[in-house]
């Protein structure tokens, strides 16, 4: 029986949680060379060939209803929130992104709490409140003179997708590989935002630092942090991992302020500290 180190998981999780906070700082530097379809494109393409010998190894399970489960949830899980999230940051700082990413919790409660008539309880209940409150006052801030309300919204909806998502996958995509399923939801996605994408390719020359995001955003953000994800879960439960959820707003307002330089209000603190707090008793149940 070997001995795991105390600080291997706590080191793991604060990595994941850099990984997915960098993604809103790659996706504020990219979006406004590629464009939301694009980048979106991009970035699914990326992920889903470094997830792709998952998929090989586990082909034979994949039937062709299969494939079609799995592509409807991947319009929900994966491309809609993607391009809403790449659409906010042509908008707002990379910050506001992170930060209503964390509402994802509260609503994968919600909707099963509404649609699959899972109990929400009271603390449930005062977390959602909260997060909402902060989803607001984050909407009425305005960062130098330009109001973040698009953003703030486009980031609360692609986290209600999320909590969609979420639940069809435990519900409808239970007993196949973890991994071959997300390389899946990836290529699917591809496939099927790929004549938008093409449409709406830009016809200007795309800058070197927008190449290197998209391709950090893919390939780092997605494919490698999918197969982290999904190894913390087998080895931790799910419930642990899903702690990395209070990091990545921290990390993803770290980073835009210090690569970009982008300011941190009160207003994006208040809010964050909100929404985190939501997010705390939403989940102090399951850790229970």
């Amino acid at each position: 029986m070997t001995h795991e180190a105390p600080w291997r998981t706590p080191l793991e999780l604060t990595l994941l949680g850099a990984i997915w906070g960098g993604s809103f700082l790659f996706m504020r530097v990219a979006a406004a060379d590629f464009g939301p379809f694009p980048l979106v494109e991009a970035r699914l393409g990326l992920g889903a060939l470094v997830l792709l010998p998952l998929l090989w190894a586990a082909r034979a399970q994949f039937t062709p209803a299969l494939w079609l489960r799995i592509a409807g949830i991947a319009a929900i899980n994966s491309v809609i929130p993607f391009a809403l999230f790449a659409w906010g940051a042509e908008r707002a700082p990379a910050g506001i992104g992170a930060i209503t990413n964390a509402m994802t919790v509260m609503f994968t409660a919600l909707v099963a709490f509404l649609f699959f008539g899972e109990r929400i309880g009271p603390r449930r209940l005062i977390g959602l409140v909260g997060g909402f409150v902060g989803v607001a006052i984050l909407a009425s801030g305005k960062t130098a003179g330009e109001s973040v309300w698009p953003a703030a919204l486009a980031g609360t909806a692609a986290s209600l997708c999320y909590g969609f998502g979420l639940n069809f996958v435990r519900r409808y995509l239970t007993g196949y590989p973890s991994g071959a399923v997300a390389a899946a939801n990836l290529v699917s996605g591809t496939v099927m935002l790929a004549p938008l994408a093409i449409y709406n390719w830009p016809h200007h020359p795309i800058g070197a630092a927008s190449w290197a995001s998209a391709l950090l955003l893919g390939v780092l953000c997605t494919g490698v942090a999918f197969v982290f994800y999904y190894r913390l879960i087998a080895r931790v439960g799910a419930p642990r991992t899903s702690t990395v959820t209070y990091l990545i707003p921290l990390f993803g307002v770290i980073w835009a302020w210090l690569i970009l330089g982008e300011p941190l209000t009160l207003t994006m603190a208040l809010a964050g500290a909100l929404i985190l707090a939501g997010v705390a008793l939403s989940q102090s149940r399951a850790r229970r």
